[in-house]
């Protein structure tokens, strides 16, 4: 069973909120699941969930006012943007969206030093969505306020990893013990080597469903056969269904082929209906980042194993607690 104990409404073993400057993440980035112990990830769900109460009494309130975000984003995005967004202003702060890079100062040339340099003088944090590997790691040494990491190419996605995590441990109160099945895009898919290296912390097994030319990466399987993680790979999903307690799909990401022909082989490989469905556990949940593009049929959306929009909730939760964190206010 995991540790993680939701906070009652009349005693909580987290910190009140107000300000806490000396208090865990203060004045940090958040760049990579990897900066992440175990009991740092009870204590950002057990700000989540006190988050998750407040918004659910009284929607909005001023723990960030006078706060400002710069949500600086060089790739498209709805929901992550969105997500920071809708989490800032709940929190009383404000934010700069820059959605649009290529009709801002980049387009002209302008390093991404610069840019962070430029926008740390107006905001107090800086969510970063970036096409390079390591641009959240490379503007960090450059800010003096704290980055948050909210993609990098085929990199990282940690905010991504923890609302899956969040999602986990709310849907089904445990995480040691559990049965993990990731389908889908695997090699170029940044949550699904977020969330295995952030349930790496766990007792848990994980299965890789994926076509040949999409399997996920050897360094991070590697990474995770140190850690003395179950693994196995296969190409069909019915094997390993039955014993699955998280199915969690992801999309073809044509964004990331070069090559179109590969493409055009592997989108529709895997398709999730109710009929598939009817193998699974009824104590199973079936994940998905967002957006998909045909491999989750919408007849699965009224199943109650269907956790992706509730996914999309909690992760509002988690980065408000995030932004509270970094900001010396949780």
């Amino acid at each position: 069973m995991s540790t993680y104990l939701p906070p009652t409404r009349n005693h909580s073993p987290y910190l009140p909120f107000g300000d806490q400057r000396g208090a865990p993440f203060y004045g940090k980035d958040i760049l990579s699941v990897k900066q992440f112990s175990k009991s740092d990830l009870d204590y950002i769900f057990g700000v989540a969930h006190e988050m998750s109460e407040m918004v659910s009494r009284v929607g909005t309130f001023d723990l960030l006012k006078g706060k400002i975000l710069a949500n600086l984003f060089y790739e498209p995005s709805t929901r992550t943007s969105s997500s920071f967004t809708s989490a800032m202003e709940r929190l009383g702060g404000s934010v700069i969206p820059i959605n649009e890079v290529r009709y801002s100062s980049v387009s002209k040339g302008e390093s991404l030093a610069d840019t962070v340099r430029t926008l740390e003088c107006y905001a107090d944090v800086i969510v970063l969505r970036h096409p390079e590997v390591g641009a959240s790691a490379q503007a960090a040494r450059y800010a003096r306020k704290p980055i948050i990491n909210a993609g990098d190419g085929v990199g990282e996605h940690p905010t991504q990893a923890l609302l899956d995590l969040f999602t986990i441990v709310e849907e089904l109160n445990q995480v040691d013990g559990l049965t993990v099945t990731l389908l889908g895009d695997l090699k170029y898919g940044r949550t699904v080597h977020s969330l295995a290296r952030l349930l790496s912390l766990y007792n848990v097994r994980i299965n890789y469903i994926s076509p040949d030319i999409l399997r996920m990466p050897a360094e991070i399987v590697a990474e995770l056969d140190e850690k003395g993680i179950p693994q196995a790979a296969y190409n069909t999903l019915d094997e390993v269904l039955p014993e699955t307690d998280v199915l969690y799909v992801t999309r073809v990401q044509k964004e990331r082929f070069e090559d179109l022909n590969e493409y055009e082989q592997v989108r529709g490989a895997y398709v999730i209906s109710a009929e598939t469905l009817l193998a699974a556990r009824e104590r199973m949940i079936v994940m998905h980042p967002l957006p998909r593009v045909g491999e989750i049929s919408m007849d699965v959306d009224e199943d109650p194993r269907a956790a992706y929009f509730r996914q999309m909730e909690y992760g509002l939760y988690v980065r408000m607690a995030l932004l509270a964190m970094v900001l010396g206010k949780a």
